[in-house]
């Protein structure tokens, strides 16, 4: 049974009572091992790279080793469903990455868990837009030019994702929503392999992330014509942002720590100190800015009310696109 929106913000606020005494002494001698944290998606991505930089600062931190275990496949559900049934004791966490788990929980019909009941929000670390980029022959060059493009020749845009149901397939369907227009979306296993297809013209518009497509805009390979954020990005201060030109459009990604349900509450705060420090590191603040997007500080429940938002705006997508996966 899916829990409510209502019922989530107030687990995720601390509200629901726990046994506080075992609770307690559990979290003054918390960790006394090493802690795994499990990501999603293959090695070397983006989810990895982040998971790592707070997995260094958390052990150093904490002074145990917290280790990265990568569990790729599923758009992230094999990672999620594997904390889901771990036991709360704070030694097995999820990174929620890119709003990855939180698309899949509205859009899966048949999960082994409810994302929403069965993890816990322990603390946001980065909210990062995508890029909408297109080859440089591609003749719009600007937000309004392609949605003149594609309204003109709805059979000549083809849109590339890091899979069905990514949040660049995301990205792209709001958009095209939003813009009145159509494009032929086309999958693909991952960024790597779209971003091939991009710069050898097979299809015309991207949704990438900027770790992804950093290279190619550098070089001229590819062009930038808007970021999903609300606003424009420090790093690419000369892109507008695509709301500049859609009002209301806005897709960032967050990302975060999640904790099997029933997790003592002073562990999850723990952990949530201990993050929200990293988080005002200059040298990890200047990381995540590298990676393209800015810290996301905060409590428990903000980080809660904040996945509870974005469920429900991503669940109205997908309810309006009609988009469903068993």
């Amino acid at each position: 049974m899916q829990l409510s929106r209502r019922k989530f913000l107030y687990v995720a606020s601390g509200a629901v009572a726990l046994p506080a005494i075992s609770g307690m002494a559990r979290a003054q001698s918390y960790p006394t091992r090493p802690v795994r944290l499990i990501v999603g998606f293959d090695a070397g991505g983006a989810a990895d790279i982040l998971a790592r930089l707070m997995g260094q600062w958390l052990s150093e931190r904490i002074g145990q080793q917290f280790v990265i275990e990568n569990r790729s496949g599923a758009s992230g559900s094999i990672a999620a469903e594997a904390v889901a049934r771990a036991p709360p004791d704070g030694y097995t966490l999820l990174l929620l990455p890119g709003s990855t788990d939180i698309i899949n929980a509205t859009l899966y019909e048949k999960l082994n868990f409810d994302f929403m009941r069965d993890i816990v929000p322990v603390a946001g670390i980065i909210r990062a837009p995508h890029i909408m980029v297109v080859h440089p022959s591609f003749p719009a060059r600007t937000i309004p030019e392609f949605v003149a493009f594609a309204k003109a020749g709805p059979d000549k845009v083809n849109m590339a994702s890091a899979g069905f149901g990514t949040p660049s397939h995301m990205c792209g369907e709001l958009f095209k929503t939003m813009a009145g227009i159509d494009m032929a979306h086309v999958p693909y296993r991952g960024a790597g392999p779209a971003l091939v297809d991009l710069l050898g013209g097979q299809v015309q518009v991207f949704f990438s992330s900027l770790p992804s497509s950093a290279g190619y805009l550098r070089t001229g390979k590819l062009r930038a014509l808007g970021v999903t954020a609300a606003t424009r990005s420090e790093t690419l201060p000369d892109v507008p942002a695509i709301g500049d030109f859609l009002p209301g459009y806005e897709a960032s990604a967050i990302t975060g720590l999640g904790a099997p349900r029933s997790t003592p509450s002073e562990i999850i705060k723990t952990l949530n100190k201990e993050v929200n420090a990293g988080l005002a590191d200059p040298r990890i603040k200047t990381r995540l800015a590298e990676l393209g997007g800015t810290a996301l500080p905060g409590s428990p429940a903000d980080f809660g009310k904040l996945i509870a938002d974005e469920t429900e705006k991503w669940g109205k997508v997908v309810k309006l696109v009609g988009i469903k996966r068993e």
